[in-house]
């Protein structure tokens, strides 16, 4: 069985159980309805995932490879905060007037800094290292800016990206690994988009550096579940599990810049049914 269906199952069965509840809080976040949006969280939840074994697909419901694939290269690859570039809706919710999300995600990674060896911005500087000096403890993405908070549309998430590399007996190529850094997540719509995204990310920068992929470590400061989310999980968790899929990541495409999300597939894909309009809260 999938090895991300049992890491879910077992992260929202310890939540269910073992969680602080925020009712009856101060909390910022709301329903639509303009009714407070409590949860039940835990606390640093952290979790691996062997990317070298198989891809973290969870098949208790299907997950959109090409949609979060999408989300990924908007901030990653075009770095852009124009939701226009982006095709999903995800972030309608925080669009300003100008069109954008504000001073967030794609924006911070298009932001280039001195450093010794000339002007680069995060992910080129990340591309440069891991090319030059693979072997670093300082290849990472930070894109929790004190100074620009105050204009972004939402504050990030899924705010830095450690990459780290290390070896494995009779492998030639070296082996990359990377280390999600989330201030918080919403469990039932964020958890797996945020795995599948961050996982073909690494499957991208290994491909340009000629590396191999191997842990995905995800790191969940506020993991929680929304009370109104709270039957929908119930009833996700006691699902039939399947099979991880397959990934697929189009071997003509050679560097980084030239992904797009046609170019990921996931194949002998088997799933559950489709949860239908989750609420968010906002």
């Amino acid at each position: 069985m999938s090895r991300a269906d049992e890491i879910f199952v077992k992260m929202c069965r310890d939540i269910l159980d073992h969680g602080t509840s925020t009712e009856g809080e101060k909390v910022r976040p709301h329903w639509p309805d303009g009714t407070p949006a409590y949860t039940i969280k835990n606390f640093c939840v952290v979790n691996r995932y062997d990317l070298s074994q198989e891809f973290p697909a969870m098949t208790l419901r299907k997950v959109p490879i090409k949609s979060c694939t999408d989300e990924m290269l908007w901030i990653w690859s075009k770095k852009s905060n124009k939701v226009s570039e982006l095709g999903s809706s995800v972030w309608d919710e925080w669009t300003g007037e100008d069109g954008t999300i504000g001073k967030a995600y794609g924006y911070q990674m298009s932001v280039k800094h001195q450093y010794k060896e000339g002007m680069f911005d995060q992910v080129d500087r990340v591309i440069w290292d891991l090319k030059n000096n693979p072997f670093s403890r300082r290849i990472l993405t930070n894109l929790y800016v004190h100074q620009d908070l105050h204009e972004m549309n939402l504050y990030p998430c899924a705010y830095s990206m450690t990459f780290n590399v290390t070896t494995k007996p009779g492998h030639d190529k070296l082996i990359l690994n990377g280390m999600l850094n989330q201030r918080s997540q919403d469990i039932l719509a964020a958890n797996a988009w945020n795995v599948c995204q961050y996982s073909v990310l690494l499957h991208m920068i290994a491909r340009e550096c000629d590396m191999e992929v191997g842990e995905f470590v995800h790191v969940i400061a506020d993991a929680h579940i929304y009370d109104r989310h709270i039957p929908i999980i119930k009833e996700l968790i006691e699902r039939e599990q399947y099979p991880a899929p397959k990934f697929w990541l189009n071997p003509e495409v050679k560097h980084f810049y030239d992904f797009t999300k046609d170019d990921v597939r996931l194949d002998d894909y088997q799933f559950g049914p489709q949860i239908k309009d989750i609420p968010v809260a906002i």
